[in-house]
């Protein structure tokens, strides 16, 4: 089994220039203009050109104004500061400062098209700090 990540987007050209440049991800393969697949993270990443005002899931209509869902992207980072300050300089919104936490750093952004993201800079053993062992 496997997971694959799709992000629909309103403009190819430019979330191909954010998620590359933020995230250094590389084109994979293209889909004619209604798609490419990234790689350089464990799962593909496919952005997929949907109009604002199409209807997605259910009967709401994309939209790409910040939104929130509650299915979002984390993205581990070796340096949280210079991964915000990369993804800022590519087109995303910081949306918090660099919170610290017992397990590590989090930054709060959002893409150019709306979609929310989380970086994390694991600290010590990470989610192990504050996890209970199963009982």
């Amino acid at each position: 089994m496997s997971v694959l990540i799709n992000i629909d987007v309103p403009d190819l050209e430019a979330a191909i220039a954010f998620y590359t440049g933020a995230f250094d991800l590389t084109i994979r393969r293209r889909f004619g203009d209604g798609g490419i697949e990234l790689a350089g993270w464990p799962s593909p990443v496919f952005l997929l050109v949907k109009e604002p005002g199409s209807i997605g899931a259910g009967e709401q209509a994309r939209s790409y104004v910040r939104h929130w869902t509650p299915v979002h992207l984390d993205v581990v980072v070796d340096n949280i500061n210079s991964a915000v300050a990369k993804a800022a300089s590519a087109g995303a919104k910081i949306e918090s400062d660099v919170k610290v936490a017992r397990w590590g750093k989090l930054a709060l952004l959002s893409d150019p098209f709306g979609h929310g993201l989380c970086l994390i800079e694991f600290l010590g053993r990470g989610y192990d700090e504050i996890a209970e062992p199963p009982s």
